[in-house]
């Protein structure tokens, strides 16, 4: 880690102290001066949710040629087509693990905590009332996305019209991403064959779109020690006391258990698998860790995590160039983790008792959604809908969650990157693609 980017991290570390202190400051004034709350959360909609979306929607920017141009480059930097099979079959493999073992940590301690069964009847209407309208429009997306069928799976990753998929538009902000994940390894793949100077022109030009990309990601960064504590001021100062204290308990189980997947299954692993020092990888992750936990977006945090893997980690570029984009779409262990968590915490909350049989499905169903969610903020939220009416569970329900969404949109963000760059150093010591790191 450069001085840079040492200064960078404390800097935005410091704008989430200043912002949760004065969002906490607001709301203590707030109890007594009810018109100074509401025109602070007049002035954090008008002025300070702008100044974010201006830093976040910069980095959303460059996520599609990012995407492309990262994996196109990983594949197409294998020395032969026969380097690609080994190296897709390992990081599907732990990507699968990886997920897996985060779900059932997070209903492990659903089970053990029961927080849906200690919440308040007032404090359910309550959030009822000031979400249902927002929960109708995520079950109505919910509802209506498709039952998994094999076509449905083809469309998923195969669409008649591959650039209108991923193009997107106003309300999925980037799109379907997984057909131009495809797309990237079957043109990475195809320059393979080329061989000699024609692909290293493509590889050359390849990276300097990363170049590029990586240029307006340092315009956005510097804007970061700015509109992080004007998001995180927004979000304390617009959820209130009232329902974080309601759904204390939901928060602190949640958070508890994914952190406790990223710094202790994911040690592990690093430990373990990829044989690595714990203090120095946890050190060198932090800028990273951060720049998640403040976007809520691993597709804003895949050029941080490119950048530290390859050259303070020391990852080859070619599983880099694979793996952490492949990652930032499919390897979403803190939101699979958080969707089995919500969708038990939503159970309890309306009495409905899901057997071991039905978790252990919801399990794979959460793996398996977790891979189609958006790599942005909020993303999960229409799946979450999905699998509450999949089980029987009034959709209405997600309402119950959405107040305090953001907050564990964070750290599961983070559990999702954190784990992404553990498993890319796991593939890194494993892959032997006959070239220097």
């Amino acid at each position: 880690m450069t001085d840079v980017d040492t200064r960078l991290a404390n800097r935005i570390l410091l704008g989430l102290l200043i912002g949760a202190i004065a969002g906490a400051a607001t709301l203590l004034i707030g109890a007594a001066a009810p018109a100074v709350l509401a025109g602070a959360r007049k002035f954090a909609t008008f002025v300070l949710d702008p100044l974010g979306q201006i830093f976040l929607r910069m980095l959303f920017f460059v996520v599609i040629p990012l995407v492309f141009a990262s994996l196109a480059t990983g594949v197409a930097q294998l020395e032969r087509m026969g380097q690609l099979g080994p190296l897709a079959a390992r990081t599907f493999a732990l990507f699968f693990l990886n997920m897996s073992i985060a779900v059932a940590l997070g209903l492990v301690m659903m089970n053990v905590v029961g927080p849906g069964e200690s919440l308040a009847p007032e404090a359910r209407t309550r959030l009822m009332e000031e979400y249902g309208a927002t929960a109708a429009q995520h079950a109505d997306r919910g509802a209506s996305q498709p039952a998994v069928t094999p076509m449905t799976v083809v469309e998923m990753f195969m669409p008649r019209n591959l650039f209108g998929a991923f193009v997107g538009n106003s309300r999925d902000a980037l799109g379907d991403v997984l057909p131009l994940i495809l797309f990237a390894i079957l043109v990475g793949a195809a320059a393979i064959r080329l061989g000699g100077e024609r692909r290293e022109k493509l590889r050359s030009g390849l990276g300097l779109v990363n170049d590029l990309m990586t240029g307006i990601v340092h315009f956005a960064l510097s804007l970061a020690p700015f509109a992080v504590p004007a998001l995180i001021y927004s979000v304390i100062i617009k959820i209130g006391w009232d329902i974080v204290v309601a759904l204390a308990l939901f928060v602190v189980s949640c958070i508890f258990v994914m952190l406790l997947h990223l710094f202790g299954t994911m040690s592990i692993w690093v430990r373990l698998l990829a044989r690595r020092r714990l203090r120095e990888f946890w050190r060198q992750l932090r800028p990273v860790l951060v720049t998640a936990f403040s976007t809520s977006s691993s597709a804003a945090t895949l050029p941080a995590a490119l950048a530290v893997a390859r050259e303070q980690l020391q990852v080859k570029p070619a599983v880099a160039g694979f793996v952490l984009p492949l990652g930032t779409t499919m390897n979403m262990a803190g939101t699979a983790l958080y969707e089995g968590c919500v969708v038990l915490f939503v159970a309890q909350v309306f009495g409905v008792d899901l057997s071991l049989a039905q978790q252990f499905v919801l399990l794979i169903l959460a793996v398996l959604s977790a891979v189609a969610v958006a790599a942005i903020p909020g993303g999960s939220l229409p799946l979450i809908a999905g699998l509450l009416a999949s089980f029987g569970i009034p959709a209405e329900g997600i309402g119950i969650i959405l107040g305090v969404d953001r907050i564990l949109d964070m750290t599961r963000t983070m559990v999702n990157v954190g784990s992404d760059v553990v498993t890319t150093t796991v593939v890194d010591r494993y892959t032997r693609l006959g070239e220097t790191k």
